[in-house]
């Protein structure tokens, strides 16, 4: 597995780039979707989170790619985007059809889920402004030359958007490579979002072809069975009791199959309840990285973790940090958010080093 060269900061515009569909998010707080009276609106999306975690919490420099119609509902997504500090300046306005055939802004009905209630997404997405991109849409060259970009991240919820977007996707990842970007992906494995175009099948269809242009690729314990067929010895559908040593075969089997990762990351979760999480990390860069095992981590809002957890990773690469440091920032960062409501992360550079330091949440004054 070769080191990862990453393009020095002082040659490009952006330390990170972003492609995907944001979504506003509808959250009934401490209700239900199907009782709510009233929602708060976030917005959120995969890839989109992973760059307003790095400029948010970490100080980068990022920017979104991606489509909006022009509609007031496109404004509100805008202005929220914009209230992350995200630059705008690469998203693909387009004219909206009137009531939403071919094109709209898409929602996420989300609750939090408490104790033995889990959370729950309900999507309405379909037909977005971001699922019609297609090849050719992107002034690729612009971004990754003229501009340069020294880390792109996209992942497989964009890819399953539409028949066009992993064409996208591919185009974005060989345009990198070109310049000397850095390429991550996150498996990002949603099942609602394959269940009618073909399911597990063709989801790996999917994501083994973007495979072959990923440099550091991401997911959780379920995305490389579910994304990439690679099956964890020992462990069964629950997914619980978690071993990390357990990976050490499966990523071994992933790196010799696609020996262009130069990293291989995943996310450890044990769940006791909605509210009660063990979380963990393992990093497969120079050797095998778990990050710090935190039982019983309670949580407010589980959404984002793992978007959380990818920004905090690619925040150590791009700071030059040792790949234990990397998973540990990665790990805390996705722990913190997860004490939040939103998609996103609320937490500060402070609090993640605090944490990855050892501290405590005694009440500081």
């Amino acid at each position: 597995m070769h080191s990862l060269t990453i393009r020095p900061a002082e040659e490009c515009l952006w330390d990170q780039v972003s492609l995907g569909e944001i979504m506003l998010r509808l959250d009934p707080g401490e209700g239900r979707v199907k009782t709510a009276r009233a929602f708060r609106v976030w917005e959120g999306g995969g890839e989109y989170n992973v760059a307003r975690g790095l400029r948010r919490c970490f100080g980068m420099r990022t920017a979104v790619v991606t489509s909006i119609p022009r509609t007031d509902v496109g404004y509100l997504l805008e202005d929220l985007i914009l209230q992350g500090g995200v630059d705008t300046r690469h998203v693909r306005w387009v004219d909206y059809d009137g009531i939403g055939r071919d094109n709209r802004v898409g929602l996420n009905f989300t609750e939090r889920g408490f104790g033995v209630r889990g959370a729950l997404g309900v999507s309405d997405r379909a037909h977005s402004a971001a699922s019609a991109l297609r090849k050719g849409d992107i002034d690729w060259q612009r971004i990754f030359g003229e501009e340069g970009a020294r880390w792109f991240h996209c992942g497989g919820i964009f890819a399953a958007l539409s028949d066009t977007c992993p064409d996208v996707v591919i185009e974005a990842m060989q345009a990198a490579h070109e310049h000397g970007t850095i390429v991550s992906y996150d498996l990002n494995y949603r099942a609602s979002l394959w269940k009618t175009i073909g399911g597990r099948k063709r989801a790996q269809e999917v994501n083994r072809e973007i495979a072959k242009y990923v440099d550091v690729m991401i997911g959780n314990e379920e995305d490389f069975t579910a994304s990439l067929g690679f099956e964890v010895e020992g462990i069964d559908e629950s997914l619980t009791g978690l071993d990390p040593a357990k990976f050490t075969s499966m990523i071994a089997r992933v790196v010799e199959e696609f020996p262009n990762f130069r990293a291989v990351a995943t996310t450890l979760r044990d769940v006791h309840s909605a509210t009660s999480n063990d979380w963990s990390a393992v990093l497969y860069h120079e050797g095998f990285h778990q990050a710090t095992n935190r039982e019983q981590l309670e949580i407010m809002d589980r959404v984002g973790g793992g978007d959380s957890f990818a920004s905090g990773l690619i925040y150590g690469f791009l700071s030059g940090k040792s790949p234990q440091e990397c998973v540990e920032y990665g790990a805390a960062h996705g722990a913190l958010a997860m004490t939040t409501p939103g998609d996103t992360s609320m937490a500060s550079l402070a609090e993640v080093e605090k944490l990855v330091g050892g501290g405590s949440a005694r009440v500081e004054r």
